[in-house]
């Protein structure tokens, strides 16, 4: 049984690297760009931007040279952070050598369409990577209940840290650069808590994180790459906590991912299950929660909805491979990860 290794704590003075492995950012937004790398700056980091990051269109460069700004970034980086998500990373899977990305020892942070290149790197080798962050991402202050990904990223292995969980989300549209709030207490303006799936109360669930987003990494199961039981086998011995979140899917492809990642088998040793915030719209006859029901309702284990966790923020950092202990009660949550092998 392999255990779970954790990259090199992230120091002061640290090298960011800022590939695109999905999409750039276009010009339009390069002031909100600036401001991401200023938020780190002023924490003391060293920020590189690679020059992919800042080209617009559906990909800034072919999958081999997006393959290769990657492998860089993961030999001269201290954490690797792309922009943001984007739609095609899929392309880049057969062309990454997966164990020089593990030997570097590098922090691999990011959501959405990164997912697709998280949870292989932690599938495949066994290395923690953190989903709930991208670059884009920074300037935006997040709940006093959830810590930055700098903080975790900069903890030790054998370190534990809290989460709980926010009381406010997002749910107004986007806006322009220049007028959205920053501050957390005009960011999200919208109650939230967690809930579980039947109605409990209370439940508690311990297991090792392992997920992402449903409509990125439900296209790895069956393949090497998304292969969630085999590295409950080789890693997680204690089970598996699966995290999954949907970008803007309606609630009939939330049940058909939800329902293939079933019959792949990543539920089979799951202890609990973590479903995140959408904005995906009902269809007739399904809500988004009764796709869930109807999907995962009678696994006997406990399913939470609404986690901090997604496309509707604010999220929490989630470290794939970490042994997490998740509570809730009244409405109120609460995750512990431990960074442990």
């Amino acid at each position: 049984m392999a255990g779970i290794t954790y990259p090199t704590p992230l120091r002061a003075g640290g090298r960011i690297e800022v590939p695109a492995p999905s999409m750039g950012v276009p010009e339009e937004l390069h002031e909100r760009l600036r401001a991401a790398v200023a938020s780190l700056t002023d924490r003391g980091l060293d920020v590189h931007v690679r020059d992919h990051a800042t080209i617009d269109g559906l990909v800034p460069a072919s999958a081999a040279d997006r393959v290769q700004d990657l492998h860089d970034s993961f030999r001269s980086g201290d954490a690797v952070l792309p922009p943001w998500g984007g739609e095609l990373a899929i392309e880049l899977l057969d062309g990454i050598d997966w164990s020089a990305l593990a030997d570097a020892q590098t922090w691999f942070v990011g959501w959405s369409d990164i997912s697709t290149l998280l949870l292989p790197l932690t599938t495949l080798t066994g290395l923690a990577t953190m989903h709930g962050a991208n670059l884009m991402d920074e300037p935006w202050e997040l709940p006093t209940e959830f810590r930055r990904w700098t903080d975790v990223a900069s903890m030790p292995a054998g370190s534990s840290f809290e989460q709980r969980s926010a009381p406010r989300r997002r749910s107004r549209p986007w806006v322009a650069w220049s007028e959205e709030p920053l501050a957390r207490d005009r960011a999200y303006e919208t109650p939230t808590r967690w809930r579980t799936l039947d109605g409990e109360d209370a439940v508690t669930m311990s297991g090792r994180l392992i997920g992402g987003c449903l409509e990125t990494v439900s296209l790895l199961a069956g393949t090497r790459y998304g292969d969630v039981p085999r590295f409950a086998r080789e890693h997680a011995p204690e089970g598996t906590l699966v995290y999954l979140e949907a970008s803007s899917s309606d609630s009939i492809g939330v049940f058909r991912m939800l329902r293939s990642l079933r019959l792949a088998g990543w539920f089979e040793d799951a202890e609990g299950v973590l479903i995140g915030r959408s904005n995906g719209p009902d269809t007739a006859g399904l809500r988004q929660e009764d796709a869930v029901r109807r999907a995962l309702g009678d696994l006997d284990v406990p399913v939470i909805l609404d986690f901090d966790t997604g496309h509707q923020p604010p999220q929490m950092p989630l470290v794939n491979g970490a042994l997490a202990d998740v509570a809730l009660i009244a409405g109120r949550g609460s995750i512990e990860q431990h960074l442990t092998a």
